[in-house]
């Protein structure tokens, strides 16, 4: 078992992040070395654009630096905030000192074998550009349509979160992160790890929502990264294989089939992005039902990172509730 001791400051610094880098390295993983857990109905969209990366030297690079329970910092920066991008995450690896990247390269290459092609990849001089230049190739073939959608969903799991660590504190906003973390006694314990995870000293915790690291979690600590959580965002099963909510008939007369499944699925916060993707519909559609919506009090608004999130009100509750003869 691992386990975070967590002071008083600890608990103001704790802050949510989110990382595309690590989500699409995870993600070409995950395609090139199947493993249980995400299911094949959702990777099998990835796959067409996978295979045009499969020839390229730079995947057998990242596949190197990368197991299934840690990745090489030089390639992995920390991320700052939730309005982290894959623009940050690329320049970072090209400013990353080149001495530092060798150190780890030359533990990496210690512990598995590589091909010449892949040896002659790390050791050139013009390495972390040419590392960047893959991943962004990656990042414009497998994700870039898709994270929008993917951001919401972080976002909403953080909305979330929020919501509960002021409801019910620290013990509930960490209840949900996985089944085998828990707070108890004054720390974060997680039993699916092992080794030594110390006292945070103050600095809090990192916490970053995925959609690819589900059904576990994942924790780093070591320099740069600060002590850190990632673990499956909240409503990523709904993504993965997504169905609206059951809309009654009643509502549905009453304010047209669209709205009222827009009202219905706004049990919790969500973008228009992510709604349009659930429901089926146009996200200019989607905007516009909004709209109404909102200005009939059923809906309101909160800006959350770069993302807009939508929820219901208690009016909103109450018309759901007496339509469903509740």
């Amino acid at each position: 078992m691992m386990r975070f001791e967590v002071g008083a400051e600890d608990l103001l610094r704790t802050r949510f992040a989110v990382s595309p880098i690590f989500e699409l390295q995870s993600l070409i993983r995950v395609l090139a070395l199947p493993a249980p857990g995400l299911p094949e109905t959702w990777l099998s969209r990835f796959r067409p654009a996978f295979d045009q990366l499969r020839e390229h030297p730079g995947l057998a690079v990242t596949l190197a630096l990368k197991t299934a329970k840690s990745g090489a910092n030089f390639y992995a920066p920390p991320p700052r905030g939730m309005d982290q991008t894959i623009e940050r995450d690329l320049a970072a690896i090209r400013a990353w000192p080149l001495a530092a990247a060798r150190e780890e390269i030359a533990w990496y290459l210690a512990r598995r074998r590589v091909t010449a092609t892949t040896k002659a990849f790390l050791y050139a001089e013009e390495l972390l550009d040419r590392l960047a230049d893959f991943l962004e190739l990656a990042w414009s073939t497998l994700l870039a349509a898709e994270w929008p959608q993917m951001r919401a969903v972080c976002e909403r799991d953080v909305v979330h979160r929020a919501a509960e660590l002021g409801r019910a504190g620290w013990a509930a906003a960490l209840a949900g992160l996985g089944p085998r973390v828990r707070w108890h006694d004054g720390g974060i314990e997680l039993t699916a790890h092992h080794g030594p995870a110390g006292a945070l000293g103050g600095t809090g915790l990192l916490l970053v929502p995925s959609m690819v690291i589900w059904p576990g979690t994942a924790v780093f600590g070591d320099d740069p990264w600060p002590k850190a959580i990632i673990y499956p965002a909240r409503g990523v099963g709904a993504l993965f294989e997504p169905a609206p909510a059951a809309v009654p008939d009643a509502l549905a007369a009453l304010l047209g089939r669209s709205r009222a499944q827009l009202l219905a699925a706004l049990a919790e916060p969500a973008s228009t992005t992510q709604l349009a993707a659930v429901l089926g519909l146009a996200t200019g559609a989607v905007g516009d039902h909004l709209a109404v919506l909102l200005r009939a009090g059923l809906v309101m608004r909160a800006r959350s990172g770069r993302s807009v999130l939508y929820s219901r009100t208690v009016l909103g509750d109450q018309v759901m509730r007496g339509a469903a003869g509740l």
